[in-house]
């Protein structure tokens, strides 16, 4: 069973920084793809940021370019996403998601195309 831990999230005023986390645990897991994505209350599940294995591709929300990095630790198992110039409009809950597939690049963007996704954390930014 592959397990995905988000952790990182937190309460920070607009303008401020914060850096979520996820690691990958469980069965031998290669992923090909993996992703954050994030869900404020009474929304739909929105894409935030994604990345190929090679680490090269990444791709970014409209709403977040400029502003989120996303990086992988590949000694670590573990994927990064750091956020700055934070805007009330952040706020959510954000998961990690991951699959082993090969995705085209429009599939990256759609939650339906990750298999494995973590419990989801907590980010509120206040003004």
């Amino acid at each position: 069973q592959v397990q995905l831990i988000e952790s990182g999230g937190g309460l920070v005023q607009t303008g401020g920084s914060l850096r979520l986390s996820c690691v990958a645990s469980g069965r031998a897991f290669s992923a090909n793809a993996m992703a954050w994505f994030r869900q404020a209350p009474g929304k739909e599940r929105e894409f935030v940021a994604a990345f190929r294995r090679n680490g090269a591709d990444k791709y970014y929300a409209d709403s977040v370019k400029g502003r989120f990095t996303v990086s992988k630790d590949s000694v670590k198992n573990t994927v990064n996403l750091q956020m700055n110039s934070l805007k009330l409009e952040d706020t959510a809950v954000y998961y990690c998601a991951a699959t082993a597939a090969g995705l085209i690049t429009s599939s990256m963007r759609t939650p339906n195309s990750y298999d494995y996704w973590g419990q989801g954390t907590q980010v509120t930014v206040s003004s």
